[in-house]
């Protein structure tokens, strides 16, 4: 057997300087051009197959699986992006998630295209629009399954409460980069608002040894999941994953939404999801979901993420958001769902809010329509 034998003293001092300049050069010149292609590059794509695990029992796969590799791919492409500048490391942070659409059911055995493109950045802070291409690897067939803009802040490493700077990016026009400052106002007035009004923190759930409540009510269908944060959920600065927290939430909307009607559920979309603060690790988040408007075809479901912390007495509402799901039969066509049993001053606002939100959703889908007929 042959071993290396390092230098001796004498050799290592004379060849030194020489390698010492031809190593910094390349040191240089490697570092130069990775930087280099982290400001120019603002598009990453991540893929995987869908696994038995990731769908329900008649194979559709989970939303919240989408919507965690939605901002798993977000968050790699925001935090390289803000890491190609000097200074501190930095990773980037989910603050809100825009509407979201589930345009097409994925099964078992396809394969998720996850492509995240950074589309604005302002100064502390960018948007990152995700698409998500469904392709049957045994035919070839592919399709467009979902859309997504997430919002990101870099967090510095040294201190999770220090935003960084954004480093800008090229846009193709004047008017492209208008509209994503457009983009950039009304989603920050929007969380500012939605802030406003979800700051009461809902009451536990029932007890189960309470009477059963009638079927097809608000009472009857609202379910709770209650989760101790542990170190896999987090980050590097030691707080829970935006992509761990939707799964969660998509969990909840989902058993909601079959303990209302008894059937095949999917999502169908999710409301803009905004994330008020940071969950800790050690703290226990209660998710919590509820029904607040059904149409024919569509139930609409408040998911509400509040934290409280092991060691002080702190709750408090961290994220909150609107999932649709829909009924399907057992070739995943729509199917008729129950009407809500409204009881209460405040369960008929809320259902009145909400098919506000449907029918402005729905006018908007007829909208997006026209230009194309």
């Amino acid at each position: 057997m042959r071993c290396f034998r390092p230098p001796t003293n004498k050799a290592a001092r004379e060849a030194a300087p020489g390698e010492e300049k031809q190593q910094a050069s390349q040191s240089q010149q490697v570092s130069g051009d990775v930087r280099a292609e982290a400001q120019e590059d603002s598009k990453y794509q991540l893929s995987r197959i869908m696994r038995p695990d990731d769908a329900n029992i008649v194979g559709n796969v989970h939303g919240g699986i989408i919507l965690k590799m939605i901002e798993e791919a977000g968050c790699i492409v925001g935090t390289r992006h803000c890491n190609a500048q000097s200074g501190d490391r930095c990773l980037a942070a989910l603050v809100r998630v825009e509407k979201t659409e589930f345009l097409s059911p994925m099964f078992i055995g396809e394969v998720a295209h996850v492509t995240a493109e950074i589309t604005y950045t302002s100064k502390h802070s960018l948007e990152v629009q995700v698409k998500v291409i469904a392709e049957n690897i045994l035919t070839g067939t592919k399709k467009l399954a979902n859309k997504a803009a997430l919002w990101y802040v870099p967090c510095s490493l040294q201190n999770v409460n220090k935003v960084m700077d954004v480093p800008p990016i090229k846009y193709a026009s004047e008017v492209q980069e208008e509209q994503g400052r457009k983009r950039y106002e009304a989603q920050k007035l929007e969380r500012l608002e939605t802030k406003a009004r979800t700051e009461k923190v809902l009451p536990p759930p029932a007890n189960p040894e309470d009477p059963p409540k009638e079927k097809h009510t608000v009472g009857f269908s609202q379910s709770s999941l209650i989760h101790l944060v542990g170190p896999s959920d987090c980050t590097l600065h030691s707080y829970v994953h935006g992509g761990v927290t939707m799964k969660l939430m998509d969990e909840v909307a989902g058993i909601v939404a079959f303990r209302h009607c008894n059937t095949n559920i999917v999502t169908a979309s999710v409301d803009a999801i905004n994330f008020h603060r940071k969950i800790n690790k050690g703290c226990v988040v209660t998710v919590t979901g509820r029904l607040t408007f059904v149409s024919n075809r569509s139930m609409e479901i408040e998911v509400l993420v509040d934290a409280s912390s092991l060691v002080e007495a702190d709750q408090y509402r961290a994220v909150s958001a609107f999932f649709t799901f829909i009924s399907l039969d057992k070739d995943n066509k729509p199917l008729p769902v129950p009407a809500l049993t409204i009881s209460g001053v405040e369960e008929q606002r809320r259902f009145d809010e909400g098919k506000a939100r449907y029918l402005q959703s729905k006018a908007k889908r007829v909208a997006d329509k026209e230009p194309q007929q």
